[in-house]
Order: C-alpha cells, then sequence, then structure tokens
C-alpha cells in the first residue's frame, strides 16, 4: 500500500468535478508549488441556501488580484464564472457559498435528399406547413446572411455574438450557417433543390464559438439563458445545440445538461447532438445526456429514398449515457448532407473539395441531424403551437419508424404532423366543452 500523501484537490471529495482535477494535475506536473499564477477556467456552483452576504464575501475573496476574476453569474445554473489560480480554487473550495467548482472545459462543434427522405416535403405539400413563424436559435458558429437565408426576405430576425460582441451576423467558422441551412434553408439559390425541413420558420444566430468551432462551457451556458430572457420577444420555440462535450458527470449536476434542462422547462424545445465518438457504446456527449431534452443521433440515408437501406452512421455516438438512460432518442439524416456555405469561413478553406455549386458545402455528422430534426419540429409547431416541449418529444418518438437497429427509431415528420393535428383538434374539443 502506498505512503505517498495526497495532495489537497485528491480529498476534495465531490467538491472538485473529475475535469477540475485533471487540470490541477496538468498544473502541478508544471509548476508543483502552485505559486506561478496560472489561472484556470471555472465555474462555481453556489449552494441553494446561500444568502447575498456569503455570495459577497466568496466573490472579494476572488477578486482580490489581477489572476483572480469570479464575476459573471449563470443565473439558469446557480453558478458564477472566471479564471481562479489553483491555490486561490484551494482557498475557496470550503467556503460556506460554494457548492461545487467545475472545469470550464471546451466545447466543440460536432440538403439534398435528406428532407424529401424524412417525408418533409411531402409535408410541406400536403398540409401547406413550412414553419412559418416559428423561431429556430441556432446556438453554434454564428450565422452567415447566405441568400438562402434572407431571400426573398430576410429570416434572420436576430443575432448574439458571445464571442467577439459584433452585432451583424457573421460566421468565420461556417458550421454554424450550415446546420441554420440544415433547418431552414429555402434553396433559394439552388432553385429549390437543397432545402430544410422548415425553409419558413425565422433563424436566430447564437454565436458562442469560435472560428475553429471552440468555446467554453460557459458561453453556451449564457447563450441558452439569452434565448430564455428573449423568448417572448422573438416567439424563440427551439434552440438547436449541434456542439458538445465528453460528459464526465451525471445530468443532475452537469452544467450544460442543467442550463438545456432549464430552457426546456421555460417552454422551448431543445435539440441536442448525440456527439460524433461512435459506435462505441456510452459515448453521448453533453448536454444531449440529459434526460428531458431530444438527443439525436444521425443515420446514414445511403443517398436513396429508400428507408429499407439506411443504417446508423457509424460515428454517431451510443448509448446507454453516463446516468445509464437510454439515448439518443431519436435519429435523423446526417450523412453527406448539402447545406449552406459561409464565405470566407474556416470550413470553406479547410475542405474546398466538399463545396457544391460554390454556394452549399457536403458535411456529415450529428451535427447535421439534429438542426434537421429541428427544422420538422418547426413543421409540428406550425401546426400545432399549442404543443409543450413534452408533446413535441412524445409525438416524434411514438410516430418514429422503426427502421434501425436502436431502441428508437427513424425521424417520420409526415407521420408526426397528422398526429399533432389529431392532438389539435382534441385540445379545441376540449376548450370548447369547458367553456360551454
Amino acid at each position: 500500500m502506498s505512503d505517498r500523501k495526497r495532495i489537497w484537490f485528491e480529498e476534495s471529495d465531490r467538491k472538485l468535478d473529475p475535469g477540475l482535477v485533471e487540470q490541477l494535475w496538468n498544473n502541478r506536473k508544471i509548476d508543483p508549488e502552485e505559486n506561478s499564477g496560472t489561472e484556470i477556467p471555472i465555474i462555481v456552483y453556489l449552494k441553494r441556501n446561500c444568502d447575498k452576504n456569503k455570495k459577497d464575501d466568496l466573490l472579494k475573496a476572488c477578486n482580490f488580484d489581477t489572476h483572480n476574476k469570479l464575476d459573471k453569474e449563470l443565473h439558469s445554473i446557480n453558478g458564477v464564472k472566471g479564471h481562479l489560480t489553483p491555490e486561490k480554487i484551494k482557498q475557496i473550495k470550503d467556503h460556506d457559498a460554494v457548492d461545487r467548482i467545475f472545469y470550464d472545459r471546451i466545447v466543440s462543434a460536432y440538403l439534398d435528399i435528406a428532407s424529401e427522405q424524412i417525408g418533409a416535403v411531402n409535408v410541406q405539400n400536403q398540409y401547406n406547413l413550412t414553419g412559418k413563424d416559428v423561431t429556430i436559435a441556432v446556438i453554434d458558429t454564428g450565422v452567415h446572411p447566405h441568400e438562402d437565408l434572407i431571400k426573398p426576405s430576410n429570416r434572420i430576425i436576430a443575432f448574439k455574438d458571445f464571442v467577439k460582441d459584433l452585432e451583424e451576423p457573421y460566421d468565420d467558422n461556417g458550421h454554424g450557417t450550415h446546420c441554420a441551412g440544415d433547418a431552414a434553408g429555402n434553396g433559394y439559390l439552388s432553385n429549390g433543390r437543397y432545402h430544410g425541413p422548415a425553409p419558413d420558420a425565422s433563424i436566430i444566430g447564437i454565436k458562442v464559438l469560435d472560428d475553429q468551432g471552440s468555446g467554453r462551457l460557459s458561453t453556451i451556458i449564457e447563450g441558452i439563458e439569452w434565448c430564455m430572457t428573449h423568448k417572448d420577444e422573438h416567439n424563440i420555440r427551439i434552440i438547436s445545440l449541434s456542439l458538445g462535450a465528453p460528459a464526465y458527470e451525471s445530468f443532475r449536476d452537469d452544467p450544460l445538461s442543467l442550463a438545456a434542462q432549464e430552457a426546456w422547462h421555460s417552454g422551448i424545445v431543445v435539440c441536442a447532438a448525440a456527439g460524433n465518438s461512435g459506435p462505441s457504446a456510452s459515448t453521448i456527449s453533453t448536454p444531449a445526456i440529459d434526460p428531458f431534452i431530444i438527443t439525436v443521433g444521425s443515420a446514414d440515408d445511403q443517398d436513396t429514398l429508400e428507408r429499407s437501406d439506411d443504417i446508423i452512421a457509424d460515428y454517431s455516438s451510443r448509448g446507454p449515457t453516463i446516468d445509464s438512460l437510454v439515448k439518443p432518442d431519436i435519429y435523423a439524416p446526417g450523412s453527406n448532407i448539402i447545406s449552406l456555405l459561409a464565405p470566407g469561413s474556416a470550413i470553406e478553406s479547410q475542405l474546398p473539395e466538399l463545396i457544391v455549386e460554390n454556394n452549399y458545402i457536403q458535411l456529415s455528422g450529428t451535427s447535421m441531424a439534429t438542426p434537421i430534426c429541428a427544422g420538422v419540429i418547426a413543421l409540428l409547431l406550425e401546426a400545432n403551437p399549442d404543443l409543450s416541449p413534452n408533446d413535441v418529444k412524445s409525438i416524434l418518438m411514438a410516430t418514429s419508424h422503426p427502421t434501425l437497429n436502436d431502441l428508437w427509431g427513424y425521424i417520420e415528420a409526415g407521420d408526426a404532423v397528422e398526429m399533432a393535428n389529431k392532438y389539435y383538434a382534441v385540445q379545441t374539443a376540449k376548450a370548447a366543452s369547458e367553456s360551454v
């Protein structure tokens, strides 16, 4: 048995999350005395019964010198973000206001036949549904004002930049623009060929990832909180999250999962990519581990309209989650999806061989499947605006086609819209009887 003296962060029990312990270990290898002033990005969960005096005392202790700063509140998770040195983390971990401390780790970004293959084109034709008056918030790398989103009318109704704080829509990476087109591109520059399921839906671009498709947990949380704050102003009904990070904690403790769950309970349907770490089991990322929100896996449609040859994409992350929950909840096409190209973006320069007809680019991943699912949800909400997030999830799962080798099936827009319409009839009849 080793008689090695344990280091302070090894004895912190649940006070420090595993990701933070790993960072403290890495820092100690470089600086054994922990006096270099190296700052670590962190999120502090405050205790539920924490009063203002205790919180103020914590903030005062953390904002004493230039190497430490803890000042940006994350209300949805009762937390505060900042940068602290290992010495300061050691000092405050047992503070009366502190519940847990998390490493503010990195989060990364993960149409030709797709819309027709899932039945969205039939829905558009049969029911005259196009996602009109439904707003989808794409929390990602931003959004380029591509003609397929701004012509014949501008459907980018708002833009918020948490990276550079710019006001006009832009996308220096390109991932977010592709995702916006996956959901709501109208095919303006391709004579309608490359369009998403909801070509009349409104789009809000929330930039939380930089030009390399990278960002911190806390920045994504700020983006989610912005959507909750502006939900009624912009009629935000759906959040699409084609991003994620490895899940080290239960959904009950994971900061990003809790923020997504809070948005769900506020009345916003949240779709999150399962991740691209398949085919190994137990590879679902956060926030997709959350049991409330809709976790989207990726199917490979083999570029055919037939479903019989469709398979779960090899890269699509598999369940169970870290909490042994069944995920994904639904599958949508995610392989070789042609959607909008952001000119001058990192993706354009990195993947020139995938550019299609100068204005589009072909990408694969659960990142693509997620906004396609969001676009179908916009059709449901146009058909029945009274659907709750739980209603939407139940309908999608109940009407999915069990054509894939998983517990849940493949998204089917036509059956889902039909069920939403039937439910609307029931709701209307019930409301009429109660008013008599």
